[in-house]
This record gives structure tokens, sequence and C-alpha cells, in this order.
């Protein structure tokens, strides 16, 4: 089934979260690991070329996740959540979507302040706003740091609460996304 019911998610939220959760991870590693990049090493610009071109293609799949999201029914939490547990997975599944669009715009913001766009796999090119306030490559770096070791991290209690759910209390909450 690919739309949401009441009481699960369809296929296309399934694949919508597992691509979005592989691919923040992996543009995390990345990110982290091309930042030690030498001037001549030969990923010094290939890295940064791969990392933005899935950066604006994630975001590309944030913006219909988040349309999927608005136009789907939204199943029922399931009955052995807590009124407290209920509310603390809406609020993380907000702040998660927030900072993952956080980090799509400074990542952009990095990319575009010399006036420069964005190539994505040189398939098209995301058009330069130009810079918006000085030093705003440093700026938006600093956040798109930050944003991403806090998104990382939120991302890590998300998935250790599902394996608790799983593993320890034994109910579904974790079935209802594989």
């Amino acid at each position: 089934m690919l739309l949401n019911t009441q009481n699960s998610y369809g296929i296309v939220a399934k694949l919508l979260h597992w691509l979005v959760a592989i691919v923040v991870f992996g543009l995390f590693a990345v990110g982290f690991w091309m930042v030690d990049l030498g001037y001549y090493d030969y990923w010094n610009k290939l890295a940064p070329h791969y990392h933005k071109s899935v950066g604006i293609l994630l975001l590309t799949v944030m913006v219909f996740r988040v349309t999927w999201r608005y136009f789907n029914v939204k199943p029922e939490a399931p009955e052995v959540l807590t009124l407290k547990e209920t509310k603390a997975s809406h609020y993380m599944h907000i702040i998660l979507y927030v900072a993952i669009f956080g980090m799509c715009i400074t990542g952009y913001l990095i990319s575009t302040a010399d006036g420069r766009g964005i190539d994505v796999f040189n398939w098209f090119s995301v058009p330069s706003l130009g810079a918006f306030v000085e030093d705003q490559e440093d700026i938006a770096g600093n956040i798109h740091e930050w944003l991403s070791y806090g998104l990382i991290g939120l991302a890590v209690i998300h998935l250790l609460a599902a394996l608790k759910h799983h593993f320890i209390n034994r109910d579904d909450v974790l079935k209802r996304m594989l």
C-alpha cells in the first residue's frame, strides 16, 4: 500500500524515512572526512562536489517528504505509548525535520556565498543568491557544523528509542516503519 492508513505507514513514507536516514548519516560521514583533506588530495575537489550534490537532492526529497506527510493520513500513535512518549516522538520528528532543513540551507549558504551556483552532479545548477551578510560562508559553516553534530546526536537518540521499543518493550513501534 502506497498511502498511510490510520494504523500504519505506507511504502512511500517508509522509503522516504529510510532514504533520508541513510543520506543524512552518509553526508555526515563524508563531511567529517572531507574537512581534513589536503589541498593536493585527489578528493579535495570531488568530495565537496558530491557532498553538495547529494545535499541539494536531500533538500528536494525533504520538501517532497513534508508535502507527502501533510497530504497523507498520519497513523495514530500506538496504544502502547504513553502520552509523554507520544509528545516526545512528535517533537523529536519536528526537530529532526528542522535540523535537516537547517543543514541544507546552511550548506547552500556556504557554497554560494562567493556568487557561484551549485552544480548538482553536472546535471543542473542551482543558482546563487549571493552573500546576505559579511563572512557568510564562515557563519553558515559554523552553524552547519554544529547542526550536523546535533542532528546526528538526535538521530542516534531516535534510533535508540526505536530499538528500546523493539528489544526491551517488545512492542510494534519499530515494525511500523520497517
